[in-house]
């Protein structure tokens, strides 16, 4: 293997923090991908990872060496996708970003159709509701609400749109009541998200009358779909996403709060940095999406 190779494949070693997960994702094996990055090391004079039966973590060195290599492996992942675009043809691995609940409830459904339709298409898909950044990652795209874009020279096109619905479950309000105004959630336990602040502020509106209520509580989650179980569970109050509770609200399992005072829908999109060229399976999987979400009435 030429050393452009090796140091692509080193870049690819620490990405994903071992050599038996390089193996799988390059359909290699360990040993094989330890032997490479041994010859890197080797023809560079240099001690580049840390290795011990457990984990692998990169020296001083290696951490130099690595932003080089992970600049001129993303270069040729770029050259790639633009010469498959040449094609116009939908081909190669299609890297998406989405929260964790809504790639549960609503991606996850479509991704059957939407591999069949597209076989030269391969989907890795990350769950996760911290903040990204695509101007400086490896992902197509991602899927994101309001709160989460603070890039404003990502290109954004909207999916649909959801409802928040302010809910609990029977045991919880048996237990503690019902709050009859926004005011009156001080005196609850109500349920956070830890990974994005302003999901944390829930906005309420009657007529022209509007209320901001900073959720105050004794528990928080890295994801809405973890303070979601938590909320069947009965631990308290949240604001959820109408396609994540709506099920739950018609069969009894929770209880909508202050409808009267619910507000605004918020939007959805999927996002995508126009640094990047946007590929084929770029495209094709947005298309699909919006075919699928516009029709929607959340």
């Amino acid at each position: 293997m030429d050393i452009a190779s090796q140091m692509i494949l080193f870049a690819n070693v620490v990405d994903h923090g071992s050599f038996s997960a390089t193996a799988r994702a390059l359909g290699l094996t360990p040993s094989a991908v330890s032997k490479q990055i041994s010859q890197l090391e080797d023809r560079l004079g240099v001690r580049l990872l840390n290795r011990s039966t457990r984990h692998i973590s990169t020296t001083l060195e290696g951490r130099t060496f690595y932003e080089r290599c992970a600049e001129i492996s993303a270069g040729v992942t770029r050259a790639e996708e633009l010469a498959q675009s040449f094609s116009g043809r939908p081909q190669g691995n299609l890297r998406i970003a989405a929260t964790v609940a809504f790639g549960k409830a609503c991606l996850m459904p479509l991704m059957p159709a939407f591999t069949a339709s597209f076989p030269e298409v391969t989907v890795a898909l990350e769950l996760t509701d911290r903040q990204i950044d695509l101007s400086d990652s490896d992902y197509d795209l991602a899927i994101r609400f309001p709160e989460q874009i603070t890039d404003t020279s990502l290109v954004a096109c909207k999916l649909s749109s959801s409802k928040r619905h302010l809910c609990a479950s029977p045991a919880y309000l048996e237990a503690h009541g019902a709050p009859q105004t926004p005011d009156d959630l001080k005196d609850h336990n109500c349920l956070r998200i830890s990974t994005v602040a302003n999901w944390n502020d829930w906005h309420f509106r009657k007529g022209e009358e509007t209320w901001t209520f900073a959720a105050t509580g004794n528990f928080d989650a890295n994801s809405a779909d973890a303070v979601y179980h938590a909320t069947l569970a009965g631990l308290g109050i949240a604001q959820l996403s109408s396609y994540l509770v709506d099920p739950d609200i018609a069969a009894g399992r929770l209880i909508t709060l202050l409808p009267e005072y619910e507000e605004k829908a918020t939007d959805i999109f999927a996002v995508y940095s126009d640094k990047r060229n946007l590929s084929p399976k770029v495209r094709v999987f947005i298309d699909y999406l919006v075919e699928h979400f516009r029709p929607l009435p959340h």
